[in-house]
């Protein structure tokens, strides 16, 4: 069985221009590998690749559905992205890049049966994960409907937009597409701009009735997701059916003058550490800053990706003793009330402190 912080090598399959400045990007999977890369729809998977003599990783959500019998994601490019632009730019068929198995929390239990209606909003790249979920829903559930609420600049930049096109005919009646423009000027004003706050509103006023919302999603920029979240709440559509999907942060973030003092407090304290089935102990380094890093500087092959609180590659479960998270994103409530953290924005409170990335 594999485990969580392996990292494996796998070959580039295909690379395929989707726009102007996007690829998606498919895998060769071994058969012994297809049980390993198995993933839910939703889920991310972590890219490591080695740029300019820099060990450069990075999230990106899996675009293909489990039933596709394929593992691909979409990667665009950012302005000053060092993997994306590598991505976009450089990757080609035959080369490899190392991949963590999929992780992540932004799906739902889809089964046969199940007759619900289920709404996404998404901006740009936001719907790489949503595509996954449109298939899988729709496939999986025959009663199910899906919504779509899509966001981009202009209609030569839309992802996925003759695949989304064919799904609307394959699914007929049961799977709708809104497309938001913001340099492109439509008859309709409701189409015309970004889906921010009032735009949001007017969607949950005039297409859907929210009172039918089973489950809600939301992908991509920071303020266009919590516009639609705050725009359901408002319309009674409970927190618990609303799933948010944050692509990434701005890296490592620099301590406050608080949590400095806290990690200045927690220098020389002996953590407990269990990793691939060894457990170690390390120094709590103030330096570092959390328990991710210590861990790391000590040598030990801690998993990692944004280090900012969003992907949650290197959570791990409180054993023993007290330790404080200082940014949470990543987490579920229910994760976090069963003990664990992300190691990348926590440190110890006690001299007892044992994490386990294994749990």
């Amino acid at each position: 069985m594999a485990v969580k912080t392996e990292f494996h090598s796998l070959t580039v399959a295909e690379v395929r221009q989707e726009t102007a400045d996007a690829v998606s990007i498919r895998f060769q999977l071994p058969e012994e590998a297809r049980e390993r890369f198995a993933f839910q729809a939703g889920q991310y998977l972590t890219l490591r690749a080695e740029i300019a003599g820099e060990d450069i990783r990075r999230n990106y959500s899996v675009c293909s559905s489990p039933l596709d019998g394929e593992l691909r994601v979409a990667v665009k490019a950012l302005e000053g992205g060092v993997f994306s632009g590598y991505a976009t730019r450089d990757l080609k068929p035959g080369d490899r890049i190392d991949v963590l198995p999929a992780t992540g929390h932004f799906t739902a239990p889809f089964a046969e049966g199940q007759n619900r209606h289920y709404v996404a909003f998404a901006a740009g790249s936001g719907i790489t994960p949503i595509l996954s979920l449109i298939k899988t829903a729709l496939s999986v559930e025959p009663q199910s409907r899906f919504t779509l609420f899509y966001g981009n600049r202009m209609s030569a930049q839309i992802l996925f937009l003759e695949e989304l096109s064919g799904l609307k005919n394959l699914f007929m009646g049961r799977l709708e597409i809104y497309h938001f423009l913001t340099l492109e000027e439509e008859e309709i004003d409701l189409f015309n701009g970004r889906l921010d706050r009032a735009k949001c509103d007017e969607i949950l006023d005039t297409l859907i009735d929210p009172a039918g919302i089973d489950m809600a999603f939301a992908c991509g920029p920071e303020g266009m997701m919590l516009a639609a979240e705050a725009a359901l709440l408002a319309h009674d559509v409970p927190a618990d059916r609303i799933l948010l999907e944050r692509f990434a942060s701005g890296g490592a973030r620099v301590l406050d003058a608080a949590a400095r003092e806290k990690a200045d407090a927690a220098k020389g304290r002996r953590v407990g550490v269990v990793l691939d089935g060894r457990k170690l102990t390390v120094t709590f380094d103030a330096e570092a800053g959390n328990i991710l890093d210590s861990v790391r500087k000590a040598g030990a092959p801690a998993p990692f990706a944004c280090k900012g609180g969003v992907c949650a590659t290197c959570r791990a479960k409180v054993v023993s003793g007290e330790v404080e998270m200082r940014i949470n994103y990543g987490l579920t409530s229910e994760e976090v009330e069963q003990g664990y953290i992300l190691t990348c924005q926590s440190v110890p409170l006690s001299d007892d402190v044992v994490v386990s990335y294994d749990g």
